[in-house]
């Protein structure tokens, strides 16, 4: 990852933090100034999303071409992505405490993303499970494009057609409807792009951390033969 980059995506998450807690918001009815967990929840889930789509495609490359570079990208990409995906679960269920009396009120949304949540959660369970390396990777590369084939419906579509309190689901409207005036996007769609950079930052070093695991393994094995 370009150093430039990693300047971009540490500026842009502290404009995100200053402006997400110091920048006039909408005086919504029942949100108030809880409005401004949206800086950090939604995007969570946005990030969660680009980094499991990312993985899927090496998941999809990895089957053409099989390599353990591959498959160390496709791997590590869930990993930070379900670690993201758990950070929004969690900023969610701190902004229903407030909002709905309660941080879990088996709304359909929570309930899918709860599911999406798990069914990664089993990807890295058929890793562990299973002892051949090459085995392993061709295993959870198929499960890995299963996964988030499921995930789509089960967080985007499923919710939109059920009776919902979050907005944009259940016939409720979504945030463009309320914020006509558009400040929010100020500081959310920076928070998106911020967040995801860091993930792929993340990623990236995990990667190089398994790589550099997979030589020290290699050195041990030679130098034991």
């Amino acid at each position: 990852m370009k150093t430039w980059v990693k300047i971009l995506a540490i500026a842009l998450l502290l404009y995100v933090h200053i402006g997400g807690l110091l920048l006039d918001v909408p005086r919504l009815n029942i949100l108030n100034e809880t409005i401004r967990a949206l800086y950090f929840h939604v995007p969570m889930w946005f990030g969660m999303v680009l980094l499991f789509l990312v993985s899927s495609v090496y998941a999809i490359l990895y089957l053409l071409k099989p390599s353990s570079n591959l498959d160390a990208k496709s791997v590590e990409f869930a990993n930070v992505g379900l670690v993201f995906g758990i950070l929004g679960m969690v900023t969610g269920m701190l902004w229903a405490n407030y909002t709905w009396g309660s941080p879990w009120h088996g709304d359909p949304k929570q309930n899918m993303a709860a599911i999406a949540l798990l069914v990664y959660l089993a990807y890295f369970i058929l890793r562990g499970s299973i002892q051949n390396e090459e085995q392993k990777a061709r295993l959870s590369a198929v499960y890995n494009i299963f996964a988030f084939t499921a995930m789509i419906p089960l967080i985007f579509i499923i919710p939109r057609m059920t009776s919902s309190m979050h907005p944009g689901s259940g016939g409720n409207p979504g945030f463009n409807m309320y914020d006509l005036d558009s400040k929010m996007r100020l500081v959310f769609y920076p928070a998106v792009i911020g967040w995801f950079l860091i993930g792929v930052w993340i990623a990236g070093l995990r990667i190089k951390v398994r790589e550099l695991e997979e030589k020290i393994l290699d050195i041990q094995h030679d130098q034991i033969h």
